[in-house]
Parts: C-alpha cells; structure tokens; sequence
C-alpha cells in the first residue's frame, strides 16, 4: 500500500511539474508573439515645429535660473516643413541652468492629438516620452525624438515613433 502511495505522489508531482513547464512554455510564446505584434504596429511621424510664440517667465533671481518658466503655442508642419498640419501648446520648467528643462506639451494634428513629457536640452537632441493621445493616437505610446533645426532655436524636428 505504501508502495503505491509513493508511487501516485511521483506520478502526480511529474504531472504537476510537466503542466508547469507547458503553462511556462506557452507564457513566453504569448510573450514573444505580442512582442513581434507590438514590433510590426510600431510607425514614425514627422513634423517640423516653428517656433514663433515662445515666451520665457524669468522668475526670481534674475536671469536664467531653476524655475524659469518657458511657454508656447506653435504652429506644426509636414516633415519638408511646407505645408501646415496641426499646432501645439505646452510649458517647461527650468531645472538644469543653461542645459536642461522639463517640459510637457500636446502636438495636434488633423487624426489626432499626441502627448509628450520629458527633458528639452539645450545644446542637443532630446528624447521625451508619448504619454497617451486622442483621437487616431487614443492609444499611443513611445517616444517623441526632438532635433533643432537651427541654432537660433526657432524650428524643431519631431520624430513620434508611436508604438499602438
């Protein structure tokens, strides 16, 4: 009898294990299959901001300080920068002088509206998360690649690479 019971415990244990390791196994599938979906949904937009209403609020202490505030509502063109597709309007705080600020704004185009936040760097390209949007963009996600076109600051590239 004991000799029975030992044995329907190992039987029991190997099926319990060998169900495991399926569950297990169809799990990374179903990871890997929703990772090559996720892959193939991923599409890029472009568009050319110009900067014509940015305003910068200096507050205390004079000068460029943490805290400043940089505010904007700009018009938004096709990626050739020729033809006008949308507007946008957001703000920044200073956080890093001379170097850095934190910014959040909304991009809207004819489908949609895209939503951004991160650091906007002065002196180089900056990379800020796609928050959620509406409309085509309901459901976006991804990163939004910001490049100045110009020294002066006045226009800026905007590389959406949303990820439905």
């Amino acid at each position: 009898m004991r000799r029975r019971v030992v044995i329907a415990s190992t039987v029991a244990t190997a099926v319990t294990a060998t169900a495991l390791a399926v569950t297990a196994a169809q799990a990374d599938q179903d990871v890997t299959t929703r990772d090559s979906v996720a892959a193939a949904a991923t599409r890029n937009v472009i568009v050319v901001e110009r900067a014509i209403t940015d305003a910068v609020v200096d507050n205390a202490p004079k000068g460029d300080s943490a805290g400043d505030l940089l505010t904007f509502a700009n018009p938004i063109y096709n990626r050739t920068n020729a033809r006008k597709v949308g507007h946008n309007q957001g703000s920044c705080i200073r956080t890093v002088v001379g170097k850095a600020w934190q910014c959040s704004w909304t991009t809207w185009l004819d489908k949609g509206s895209l939503v951004v936040e991160g650091p906007f760097f002065d002196k180089h390209d900056s990379v800020l998360a796609i928050t959620g949007g509406t409309g085509r963009y309901a459901s976006a996600r991804g990163v939004m690649h910001l490049h100045a076109r110009n020294a002066k600051g006045t226009a800026f590239t905007f590389r959406f690479t949303i990820r439905d």
